[in-house]
């Protein structure tokens, strides 16, 4: 079993996958934000935390201000994490800034 303190060694084909995914994050943070309204619409109510907390974390990643988080998540209403899908979609929520080196980020 490996020591979770060292390093893991990934290879050339895997350091390019998880570049990929690091690079395009924002914009997987963005689809899945969006598909996560249709899924509030239909989910049970035990599930909608899970999904609410889920929307939280990514529009925090995207960088919706934090006002704004917290209206859109004591609301608890879909349409209004639309909105918020809108206003990325159409710039008027500035993205956060992506990692540089496209490499995960580090844990404490």
């Amino acid at each position: 079993m490996a020591d979770q303190n060292s390093p893991r060694n990934y290879s050339p084909h895997q350091q390019k996958i998880i570049k990929r995914f690091y690079n395009n994050r924002d914009q997987l943070d963005e689809q899945r934000l969006s598909e996560l309204v249709a899924d509030l619409y239909l989910a049970s109510e035990a599930k909608k935390k899970k999904l609410w907390a889920n929307a939280g974390e990514m529009m925090k990643r995207l960088g919706v201000p934090d006002s704004r988080i917290d209206h859109v998540i004591s609301s608890a209403k879909p349409e209004i994490l639309a909105e918020v899908v809108k206003d990325l979609q159409s710039g008027k929520i500035a993205k956060a800034p992506s990692p540089v080196s496209g490499s995960p980020p580090t844990q404490k």
